[in-house]
């Protein structure tokens, strides 16, 4: 099996994961509404709400980072930017700053979608106290993903991972997001770099790789 294979079949099982959980979270919602009708607690019903809304949030999101739907170019930028949100909205730590309806000034390709969101999600990973994400055109035709906030860092294992320097019998859940997003990238034919920053900032470049 290769990488591409390996790939394909992540997506295929991530699009079945999380179809299969949709319809029961969606079904919790359903559940919250009948209970509220009720005069259930109102302390009770808040926490299951938020949690159902949370569940739902984060299947969307995995949903397109990892599953094959999310290779879809007509996907766009302002539905990007809303998934993530709500992914990140819950925890109150990080938020995002950026234009959802900017020209990015490249035509979108298949996996453009899933890879700009695993991007976002990697940027988040290096916030442990939170902070800001934005995403900026750049005149090379690539976008740049920038994370800021107090000890914003990308460790080394986790570059190691991202350029599949990781064997992986060593990968563990921390390092699988940047193993598979570059596994992805490779796919679709895009090129992910971690770029020198300033203390306190991540910055990370997709572009469309050049076919020679």
């Amino acid at each position: 099996m290769n990488d591409r294979d390996t790939a394909l079949l992540t997506e295929l099982i991530a699009s079945k994961i999380c179809h299969d959980l949709t319809s029961p979270v969606g079904a919790i919602a359903n559940g919250i509404e009948i209970m509220e009708e009720m005069g259930a607690d109102d302390n009770v019903m808040s926490l299951i709400s938020f949690t159902a809304t949370q569940a739902g949030a984060k299947l969307k999101t995995l949903r397109m980072a990892y599953g094959l739907g999310g290779a879809d170019e007509s996907i766009k930028l302002e539905q990007i930017h809303q998934t993530y949100n709500e992914f990140i909205v819950g925890d109150n730590r990080i938020k995002q700053d950026w234009n959802p309806y900017m020209d990015i000034g490249f035509e979108k390709n298949r996996g453009f979608p899933k890879l700009l969101m695993c991007c976002l999600i990697l940027a988040g990973d290096g916030l442990p106290k939170g902070g800001m994400v934005s995403v900026k055109a750049q005149e090379d035709d690539s976008l740049l993903i920038s994370a800021e906030g107090e000890k914003a860092n990308l460790k080394d294992n986790i570059i190691e991972a991202l350029a599949l320097k990781t064997p992986v019998e060593d990968l563990d859940p921390k390092l699988v997001h940047p193993f598979i997003t570059r596994l992805f990238a490779n796919k679709y034919g895009y090129e992910i770099t971690v770029c020198d920053a300033p203390e306190n900032f991540i910055f990370l470049r997709l572009k469309q790789a050049v076919v020679s």
